[in-house]
């Protein structure tokens, strides 16, 4: 096992495998990386984090009613170009 610099901690699938709960434990504190091939290839976190993480933040119209370019004025007129020729 190995340290990384972002805190969490870096596992081979073999070691991971060999010490799996382990990992589990430690995945409750910091995020635990398992490499394959000496790539980073997977992390595990614990599922409060996960939850975290992916939990939605709004809706999508609360996401544009806050948007910094609301009520900027830009011009989304379509072009009315006549449709193109497709081969069936």
């Amino acid at each position: 096992m190995q340290s990384s610099r972002r805190g969490d901690e870096s596992w081979t699938v073999a070691s991971a495998k060999a010490k799996l709960s382990e990992v589990i434990e430690r995945a409750q504190s910091a995020p635990q990386t398992i490499t394959r091939n000496g790539k980073p290839s997977v992390v595990v976190v614990s599922a409060e984090e996960w939850q975290r993480k992916t939990a939605r933040k709004g809706t999508l119209a609360e996401f544009l009613m806050e948007s910094p370019l609301r009520g900027a004025d830009l011009d989304l007129e379509r072009k009315s170009d006549e449709p193109r020729d497709s081969e069936l």
